[in-house]
């Protein structure tokens, strides 16, 4: 797997797998757009990988919420590289952690400020929707290209509290990912969701069941995103692939 040559735009990018992946992306010769809000982390990771030598990597303020930015973070790909190969969703979370709600204060589902759930399927769905829909005006014009989301096991589990978070994967998996496929078709444009189980980004994610016994490390979700976008991975397409230790196969009581 190398992409000499090809252009990928990683969201989430200044941390977590969003960063891993570009920074697999850009070992493996590629030209990667690292997208965040937090520059200042941003900025070191681009120093980081530009340090190495091998593929390009540029910092692109952007707030998956805001159209305007993401069109721009499409336009800055362009300009810097001359095209769009690669769109990779990573950015996203659940709102009710990332937003730091308090569940003693607000202890059920009705209870939460609904503004928490806003801004949980805005960067969760649409912030993703944004990015198809700015990066296909690209791909479509050089008639190539694959955008990759990122679901989760939640999207198959559900929530009884963080309900936006498997409401906006579920949406990613099925009906965006199949959506873009079945467009992005006539112009040799694919899409795929990858679905991870418990992942050890955080140390909770340690405790959640699998049938393999364990979370997965980081490296083997991103394995599967770039052997998915490379030449090997050509002929999935429209799919939604779980890379979750058999979670999904175990009896809901477990």
């Amino acid at each position: 797997m190398e992409f000499q040559g090809k252009v990928a735009i990683s969201t989430g990018a200044a941390s977590g797998m969003g960063l891993l992946f570009a920074q697999n992306f850009a070992e493996l010769g590629g030209n990667v757009v690292l997208c965040d809000v937090n520059d200042e982390a941003l900025k070191m990771a681009v120093d980081e990988i530009n340090q190495k030598g091998q593929g390009r990597a540029i910092a692109m303020h952007c707030d998956v919420r805001d159209y305007e930015q993401v069109c721009a973070a499409r336009d800055r790909a362009v300009a810097e590289f001359g095209s769009i190969d690669v769109v990779a969703n990573f950015a996203g979370g659940t709102a009710t952690r990332m937003r730091n709600v308090d569940r003693a204060k607000y202890p059920e589902f009705p209870d939460v400020p609904i503004d928490v759930f806003d801004w949980g399927l805005d960067v969760n769905l649409k912030g993703p929707f944004y990015f198809a829909h700015a990066a296909l005006k690209q791909m479509r014009e050089q008639k190539s290209g694959i955008i990759i989301n990122i679901g989760s096991i939640t999207g198959m589990e559900g929530s009884d509290y963080g309900m936006e978070y498997p409401t906006a994967k579920t949406g990613l998996m099925f009906g965006l990912t199949k959506s873009i496929a079945q467009y992005g078709s006539k112009y040799n444009v694919r899409c795929v969701c990858i679905s991870p189980g418990p992942v050890l980004t955080r140390a909770a994610m340690a405790s959640m069941r699998t049938l393999v016994g364990r979370a997965a490390d980081p490296q083997e979700i991103i394995d599967l995103c770039l052997f998915v976008i490379s030449d090997k991975g050509r002929f999935i397409n429209g799919e939604n692939i779980m890379i979750d230790g058999g979670r999904n196969a175990m009896a809901r009581w477990n």
